[in-house]
């Protein structure tokens, strides 16, 4: 008996000893965050799951398609078994287009083929095809300057010089030789019009996209042919002889069908505090598997809220939008909008630039939460992200909440410098995710994200002057 009380009394004195009886100090929220950012980055392996799986198990999916309504239901199956909560669509009705045959080649005086892509919403040469003479324009500005009517019957060609960039800022400056070209040739009498592909790659690859034609045109076919036949053509005109082409587009517009909007959410712990909305889009054009465009971003939402759940309940609920129909028109960013005008929101962010590292960020915050932008700042820096004096002006499927809430915004801006080489092209596949920089993607957004869930300030930023 001696023996065991002396043998509770040494134990007992141990507890009198600080160093051996004080547990270890708890960790800040800074240390957490910085842990959760630390482990994306070197372990991460949710968001290039959610893209393997999505362009593995679905594949291409326009919107308006039955690939986009099997994407819907492959997405709230994944969003359940991650553990989200109100996992549920949204479903909306939208007019689509689908892409039918496609060919291009010229007729006189180098006969030889082209490699073309029909652009959304592009109307029909018929299975006749048509064969006319090119009008050459080198830029957008050369065919806004055409005399009206002076492309009766024949197929407009406008080119550009779009080159690569970091920020993706050439796709602004350049893009509307698709976003309105076809509008304007249609306006000047054209019978069809083909344009050199918003892209910066050198493979044989037409870039497909959106264009848009006003309630009173009559649209016309449009095609983007690949970059080297494009300039392949450029030489052919420069000869000096007529060149004509032969082209055949034949899609078709199939009526209204559905879309839809998938929603999860991380339940915040304040319900008097607005909700934070983050977004990416499920849809893809057509031509490849949609890895970069969007499935990253998906994978980049999806896999950050996944984390932040692991730091416990955040203050804030954390809405994800994997919206629909975005390429084809900002559907489903324009039915979240109008559907959730009246609930109140405080910020939103958006993935949908690719997967290439975060290099630089971009706020748009009230000047009372410069403390907030300080920490992000920091947690970031590690990551080799740097602040810009850029304001933060969200994205696509965000645009519609922003404008009718007027919310705060963070920019996560990611390297495009490859991004427009493989934009709406075949080539857009599973193979081109680099999954390092994936991670770096996942570990910058959930540094962001944990700061901004937890934030009680306001997040509004103050009205313009």
């Amino acid at each position: 008996m001696k023996k065991h009380i002396t043998l509770l009394a040494a134990a007992s004195s141990l507890l009198l000893i600080p160093s051996l009886a004080s547990a270890a100090p708890a960790k800040s929220n800074d240390e957490i965050i910085a842990g959760l950012r630390d482990n994306a980055l070197q372990a991460d392996n949710i968001a290039y799951e959610i893209v393997e799986g999505l362009t593995t198990e679905i594949g291409p999916r326009q919107g308006g398609t039955a690939a986009e309504a099997r994407a819907r239901i492959w997405a709230v199956a994944k969003l359940k078994a991650l553990g989200f909560e109100n996992v549920r669509v949204e479903e909306y009705q939208m007019p689509t287009w689908v892409r039918g045959g496609e060919t291009a080649e010229i007729t006189a005086p180098f006969a030889q083929k082209m490699a073309v892509a029909a652009l959304g919403n592009s109307a029909s040469t018929g299975d006749a095809g048509i064969d006319a003479e090119i009008v050459y324009f080198p830029t957008i500005d050369d065919l806004r300057a055409a005399p009206d009517g002076s492309l009766k019957g024949k197929i407009a060609f406008v080119s550009h010089n779009m080159k690569a960039t970091q920020d993706g800022s050439s796709y602004g400056a350049f893009g509307p030789a698709r976003f309105v070209g076809p509008n304007i040739a249609a306006k000047k009498g054209a019978a069809a019009i083909v344009i050199r592909s918003i892209g910066t790659d050198y493979h044989r690859n037409p870039h497909t996209g959106n264009t848009n034609f006003e309630p009173s045109v009559t649209p016309i076919p449009a095609g983007a042919l690949s970059i080297p036949d494009a300039e392949n053509l450029e030489r052919m005109i420069a000869r000096g002889k007529p060149v004509r082409m032969k082209l055949k587009l034949t899609p078709q517009n199939v009526g209204m069908q559905t879309s839809g909007n998938v929603l999860a959410e991380v339940k915040g712990s304040n319900p008097d505090l607005p909700i934070i909305v983050i977004a990416c889009h499920l849809d893809s054009w057509d031509l490849g598997t949609g890895a970069i465009d969007d499935a990253a971003g998906c994978g980049i939402i999806g896999a950050a809220a996944k984390h932040l759940k692991s730091m416990g309940q955040p203050k804030r609920t954390v809405r994800l939008l994997w919206a629909g129909a975005e390429e084809v028109g900002i559907w489903g960013g324009r039915d979240y909008g109008e559907k959730h005008a009246r609930e109140p929101h405080a910020f939103a962010m958006e993935s949908d630039f690719g997967a290439g590292k975060v290099w630089a960020v971009d706020f748009n915050l009230p000047n009372s939460a410069s403390a907030l932008r300080m920490k992000i700042t920091s947690a970031l820096a590690p990551l080799g992200v740097v602040p810009r004096k850029d304001t933060a002006g969200g994205g696509a499927d965000v645009g519609a909440i922003i404008a009718a809430q007027k919310l705060g915004i963070i920019d996560l801006q990611q390297d495009g410098t490859k991004y427009f080489d493989l934009h709406h092209t075949p080539d857009d596949t599973l193979d081109k995710i680099d999954r390092s920089e994936l991670r770096q993607n996942v570990a910058a957004w959930v540094a962001t994200l944990a700061y901004i869930a937890n934030y009680e300030g306001e997040l509004k930023p103050e009205p313009a002057q």
